[in-house]
């Protein structure tokens, strides 16, 4: 049996997904961003965008509908745009978690400065800086 490959097959690495795959994430989903553009087969209607347009739209057919007395019609264009809305929620959470952990990769590679040790060798410093005595004391002397 001839084993095949795939057009841009390179030794040494685990290509699952066959040729001219998307990146994916390790639970097999493709990884959102703001800009992905959906395909929606939704009741009655055939919708292309991004989440945000989706959810606003299935919104707007669901208010439509809603209007016109049409209540099953209605509540499958909302069930559509709770879809879409927890796919926004779920990217927003996913761009949170990226920036904090960019932030804590940014304050992990700072350099760490040293602190002074808080024992009784302050004391000592201060005792040696030659600061001015009290005109009380000087006179007194």
């Amino acid at each position: 049996m001839k084993r095949t490959r795939s057009r841009h097959h390179r030794p040494g690495t685990n290509n699952s997904g066959g040729s001219g795959s998307a990146p994916r994430h390790q639970n097999g989903q493709i990884p959102l961003n703001r800009n992905h553009v959906f395909d929606s087969n939704g009741p009655e209607v055939r919708i292309r965008g991004t989440s945000q347009q989706l959810f606003e739209k299935y919104l707007q057919l669901g208010r439509d509908a809603t209007s016109s007395g049409d209540r099953v019609t209605a509540e499958a264009y909302f069930q559509h745009a709770e879809h879409y809305f927890r796919i926004l929620n779920a990217m927003n959470q996913a761009a949170q978690q990226a920036q904090a952990e960019r932030q804590e990769r940014a304050a992990r590679s700072r350099p760490v400065y040293q602190q002074q040790p808080e024992s009784g060798a302050e004391e000592d410093y201060d005792d040696q800086r030659g600061e001015a005595q009290p005109e009380s004391e000087a006179v007194a002397s």
